[in-house]
């Protein structure tokens, strides 16, 4: 089947026939956790939460952890809606509609769609714990995160979009790392960027609204996958790019470089962590995450990231296409530039060894020439460099005026994301590549994903 017109109606959606293919209402009974969900010593043994694991969840904590399993079977309600009532529109009228509606609001529209209406509801009425003056605070304690504690993150990202087997899996479906990676990363920096922003609090800024077409652009992939691989993928797999899968990836986000900050002697105080979790958690909204089981404490957060990460899983055929055209597209550089790159391959390695653990840097580059390339010395020189990052970071903290420093740093976004979108942006532009729009899968529409 093709992919339709983004001016016309295509692809009529089949009934599901499995049973578990809904959106969880309160006193749904809870679904069981997809069979892939099976705790995997490569991700289990990362130590990273150790400090804030719950020695003993609440019952409270029992009851989220339960509904966030149960959230694997789901996507993103809303804009699932929306996709599918723009498939019936045509996407050019849906996406019309959308940036009306983002630009001047719902109420400018003439007889909206209902499912258009919902989805508006939910962005112009924040939840009932978000308080913009911890979000601003959390933002700031979150830029002043150390820069090993940002890349940590970054690496520690790239293993659960390269490896883990949901996301490997949906991103290796799109090829879109393999077909146009330029555009994938420019995408990708500029929107971590735009989430550092203080504009994003503001419903009109733009860095709102390109969160709602990143959001948008999920759920067309998550319609097109369901499509494409059916019920007997969905009742092993549960739905593609979940709900649940979504708001882990938000808390590692959220957590991960004050956990590494705070691993290495940076100590966290309880308060900062939570107030970074309500930064993150109201990210996490905005992007379409199901609102019962966002998490408003660090400690939530962890339990759920926790049991993300443990449940991983992959490498898949998803990870071995992606990391087989990185490998060849590295070897086709020229010249000493080329060298260069290659020559970088272990020390990169290495890093992720730090930060991840050797079975998953191994498992990363597991269908390449790069399999047995060695981790050392470059894994004991990344923790020399974390530690000397972050002492240097807790040095700063002791002199005088380290608050005007922390609101001075954050005062546009972080200084780190900024230059990583400038570099990214000039790689791109030399390939012809700019700001995309977040557009690519409108021809998707809910389609199948080619």
């Amino acid at each position: 089947m093709t992919a339709p017109s983004a001016s016309g109606p295509r692809c009529p959606r089949p009934p599901s026939a499995h049973p578990y293919d809904y959106a969880y209402r309160p006193g749904s009974a809870l679904r069981p956790p997809p069979p892939r969900l099976r705790r995997d010593p490569s991700w289990a043994a990362l130590s990273v939460f150790d400090a804030w694991r719950p020695a003993q969840p609440s019952a409270r904590q029992h009851a989220l952890l339960e509904l966030f399993i149960d959230h694997y079977w789901q996507g993103d309600a809303l804009m699932d809606a929306v996709v599918e009532r723009f498939r019936t529109l045509g996407m050019r009228t849906g996406r019309r509609l959308l940036d009306q509606a983002l630009d001047e609001g719902i109420e400018s529209l003439t007889a909206p769609p209902a499912e258009l209406v919902a989805l508006f509801a939910s962005l112009d009425r924040p939840p009932h714990w978000h308080d913009p003056v911890i979000w601003e605070r959390g933002r700031r304690l979150w830029i002043d995160c150390s820069l090993a504690g940002k890349v940590g993150m970054g690496i520690q990202d790239a293993i659960g979009t390269f490896v883990g087997e949901e996301v490997s899996s949906a991103t290796g479906a799109t090829k879109r790392f393999v077909n146009a990676p330029l555009v994938r990363n420019l995408e990708t920096a500029q929107w971590f960027h735009a989430a550092t922003k203080p504009g994003f609090l503001h419903r009109h800024s733009r860095e709102f609204k390109d969160t709602v077409r990143v959001r948008l652009m999920h759920s067309q992939v998550r319609l097109g996958l369901r499509r494409s691989w059916g019920d007997e993928h969905f009742s092993r797999h549960g739905n593609p790019i979940s709900t649940s899968t979504t708001l882990g990836a938000a808390v590692t986000f959220a957590l991960l470089p004050m956990l590494t900050d705070h691993n290495h002697g940076r100590r966290a105080r309880t308060e900062d962590m939570d107030a970074v979790m309500r930064y993150w958690a109201y990210i996490a909204y905005v992007f379409g995450v199901a609102p019962e089981i966002i998490p408003t404490t660090a400690a939530d957060g962890i339990l759920l990231a926790d049991y993300m990460v443990a449940t991983a899983g992959g490498p898949t055929a998803g990870t071995t296409m992606m990391t087989r055209a990185a490998a060849d597209n590295l070897a086709a550089v020229p010249g000493t530039v080329g060298l260069l790159a290659r020559a970088a391959v272990a020390p990169v390695l290495g890093a992720v060894a730090y930060y991840s653990g050797a079975p998953l840097a191994r498992a990363l580059v597991s269908a390449t020439p790069y399999r047995d390339v060695p981790l050392q010395p470059w894994t004991t020189l990344t923790g020399l460099a974390v530690h000397a990052c972050v002492k240097y970071r807790m040095v700063l903290d002791k002199l005088p005026g380290a608050a005007l420093r922390r609101s001075l740093r954050a005062r546009h976004s972080d200084p780190w994301w900024a230059l990583n979108v400038q570099i990214t942006r000039i790689l791109a532009r030399r390939s012809g590549v700019g700001h995309t729009g977040y557009r690519h899968h409108d021809a998707t529409a809910g389609c199948p994903v080619h």
